[in-house]
C-alpha cells in the first residue's frame, strides 16, 4: 500500500507544533511563578500569623483574624495581641526590643499558662511577624483553629468563674416564672434557707416574690426571711428576654440599715426641734423647704399646708413679706436684691440681723450653711429682751443723770478696781473724762492722775491697799491739797460685791467743805 507522504508530513508537522506551544507555555508559567512577590507569611498561611508595621496590623492569617475577633480587650491589634499573649508569655514585652539586633526570637509559654505554645518573632524588611505554634494543632482535623477555639474556651472558663463567685444574685426564670439556671450566690442562699438534708428540686426554688420581677421594675427593695429571724434586703433588676428574664439582685442590707438609721435621727431630731422655741427652716441645695419645726409656725404665722408643700426660700421670705413679718422694706426691688443677699450670705455663714417688725415685735435672724449646700434659718423672737435692753439702758441713763447732778466729784470702781461710773461735778474737779475716752481707766492709773495734780500725800497708796482689800471694809475720810492750793475732803466707802465709792469735795476757807460747783462758781466770779 502506497504511503500518504502529504498526510504523515502534516502530522509530523503539527506534532511539532503542539510540543512547541507546550514547551512555551510551560516557560511563561515558570517565569510568571518567579515573577511573582511571595507572600510574607509564607508557607504558613493556614498557621496563626500576624505581620505588624509598627502598631498597624498590615496582614494575618484567617486564624489569627478570629482570634483578634474574639478578643474582648479594648484596644487595636497590637494592642489585642499582646493581651492575648500576656499570661502564656510574661516577658515578651521585655524581650521585644531585642528583635531590632538579633532579627528573630523564640519563646517557650509559661508552664503555668496550662497548654504549651511556642511564639516566633521575626523582624524583616522594617516589619514584625509574630507566629503561634500549638503542637496539639498537628492533631487537628482540617478546618479547625485550635487558637481560636482555645481563646473562647478561656473566655467561656473566665465569665462562669466570674458569674460563679460574683456576690449578687443572678438567676434565669421562665415567663411563668420558674427559675431554669441560676449562679453559685443563689443557690448557696437557697441552701441556707433549706431545711438540713432537703435537696435541691426542679424548677429551682424562687427566693422573691413572682409578681415583682414579672413586673419588671428596677430597683424594687424585696426582703428574704433568714433562719432565726434575720432579714435579708436586695434590690432586683430585670432584664426582658425572649422567652423570660434574667433578674440581678444586689444586697441592700447596708442600704436598708442606714435609711433607718436616718428615719430614726430625723424623729429624733424633729421631736428636738419641737420643743425648741426658735424657729427653724432647713432649705436644701435648691432651696426648697426640706425641714421646719413648729416654732416657725408660730413666729412667722405662715400655714402648716403651706409650708407641707415645700416652697422655696424665697417663696416663704415672700409669704412672710405680705403677714408684715420682715422689715418693710423702701421700695420692692431693693427688697429682692437683700433677698438674694440673704441666701449668699447664709451659704457663707454669715448672715445674722435683727428684724425690727412693723408690729412691734423684735427678731434675730441667723443664716448658717449645711452639708451640700443646704442652709439652715432660724428666727428667735428676742422682744422681751430688747425691752429689757431698752429699759436697762433708760435705767442707766437715769442713774448718770442723778448723780450728774450731785454736787459731791463722785467716781465708782468696781471689784477689779476698773472705772464703773463718774459724774459731771468729777469731769470739773480733776479736767478729765475717764469715762469718755480708751485711756486706762483702773483705779491705779486714776491715782497717778490725782497723785499728779495734788501735794504729796500717802492717802492715794492706802487707797489703793483699800481697794484691794476683799475682807471686812469701813468707810473712812482723807484730805488732801491740789497743786493750786484747794483743800478737798476724800471720802472712800465700800459698796456691795467688792466696789468701792470716792467722794470729793473742796473745803470752804473756814472749814467747812463745799462742792465743786460752787467752788466753780467762786472761781468764776473771782
Amino acid at each position: 500500500m502506497a504511503i500518504d507522504w502529504t498526510t504523515t508530513a502534516v502530522a509530523i508537522l503539527a506534532a511539532v507544533t503542539a510540543g512547541a506551544i507546550g514547551i512555551v507555555i510551560v516557560i511563561l508559567v515558570e517565569r510568571g511563578v518567579k515573577g511573582r512577590p511571595a507572600t510574607v507569611l509564607g508557607d504558613q498561611a493556614v498557621s496563626t500569623v500576624f505581620l505588624f508595621d509598627g502598631d498597624l496590623l498590615v496582614d494575618s492569617t484567617p486564624s489569627a483574624r478570629a482570634l483578634l475577633a474574639a478578643s474582648a480587650t479594648v484596644g487595636g491589634p497590637w494592642v489585642k495581641v499582646l493581651a492575648y499573649l500576656a499570661p502564656y508569655f510574661p516577658d515578651f514585652e521585655r524581650q521585644f526590643p531585642r528583635l531590632t539586633t538579633e532579627g528573630t526570637m523564640t519563646l517557650a509559654s509559661s508552664p503555668a499558662a496550662g497548654n504549651p505554645m511556642i511564639l516566633q518573632a521575626e523582624a524583616r524588611s522594617g516589619l514584625t511577624r509574630l507566629v503561634l505554634i500549638d503542637p496539639e494543632s498537628e492533631n487537628l482535623a482540617p478546618g479547625q483553629d485550635l487558637m481560636t477555639m482555645r481563646a473562647m474556651n478561656e473566655e467561656l472558663d473566665f465569665l462562669r468563674t466570674t458569674v460563679s463567685k460574683a456576690p449578687i444574685l443572678i438567676w434565669r426564670e421562665r415567663g411563668n416564672g420558674d427559675v431554669i439556671w441560676a449562679n453559685g450566690a443563689y443557690l448557696l442562699r437557697v441552701g441556707d434557707l433549706n431545711e438540713p438534708g432537703q435537696e435541691f428540686s426542679w424548677p429551682l426554688p424562687r427566693l422573691f416574690e413572682r409578681v415583682a420581677s414579672e413586673q419588671g421594675v428596677s430597683g424594687q427593695r424585696q426582703k428574704v426571711s433568714l433562719k432565726g429571724g434575720g432579714t435579708a434586703w436586695y434590690e432586683s433588676y430585670t432584664v426582658a428576654e425572649t422567652d423570660g428574664r434574667l433578674v440581678f439582685a444586689l444586697p441592700a442590707d447596708a442600704i436598708v440599715t442606714a435609711e433607718n438609721a436616718m428615719h430614726d435621727f430625723m424623729q429624733t431630731l424633729t421631736k428636738t426641734f419641737a420643743h425648741l422655741h426658735v424657729g427653724l427652716a432647713i432649705f436644701d441645695h435648691q432651696r426648697q423647704l426640706h425641714l421646719f419645726n413648729p416654732a416657725l409656725l408660730d413666729l412667722t404665722g405662715l400655714p402648716v399646708d403651706f409650708l407641707s408643700l415645700r416652697p422655696s426660700l424665697l417663696s416663704v421670705l415672700d409669704a412672710m413679706r405680705d403677714r408684715n413679718m420682715i422689715p418693710e422694706p423702701k421700695d420692692y426691688r431693693g427688697w429682692r436684691r437683700q433677698l438674694v443677699e440673704l441666701e449668699k450670705a447664709a451659704a457663707s455663714g454669715l448672715y445674722e440681723e435683727t428684724w425690727s417688725l412693723p408690729g412691734g415685735q423684735t427678731y434675730r435672724v441667723i443664716g448658717r450653711p449645711h452639708p451640700n449646700g443646704a442652709i439652715a434659718l432660724m428666727i428667735e423672737d428676742i422682744s422681751g429682751e430688747m425691752i429689757r435692753t431698752r429699759r436697762y439702758r433708760a435705767d442707766m441713763e437715769l442713774g448718770q443723770a442723778v448723780i450728774d447732778h450731785v454736787q459731791e466729784a463722785l467716781a465708782v470702781f468696781s471689784e477689779s478696781g476698773q472705772l464703773v461710773v463718774s459724774n459731771t461735778a468729777y469731769v470739773d474737779l480733776w479736767g478729765s473724762d475717764p469715762c469718755g475716752t480708751l485711756d486706762d481707766a483702773s483705779l491705779r492709773a486714776l491715782c497717778a492722775v490725782w497723785r499728779a495734780q495734788s501735794a504729796p500725800n500717802p492717802v492715794w497708796s492706802e487707797l489703793e491697799d483699800f481697794a484691794a482689800n476683799q475682807g471686812s471694809r469701813t468707810a473712812w475720810h482723807a484730805e488732801a491739797r491740789l497743786l493750786d492750793g484747794r483743800l478737798i475732803d476724800c471720802r472712800f466707802a465700800p459698796l456691795a460685791g467688792g466696789a468701792t465709792m470716792i467722794g470729793f469735795s473742796i473745803r470752804e476757807v473756814g472749814g467747812t467743805p463745799r462742792t465743786v460747783s460752787a467752788a466753780k462758781d467762786r472761781l468764776l466770779r473771782a
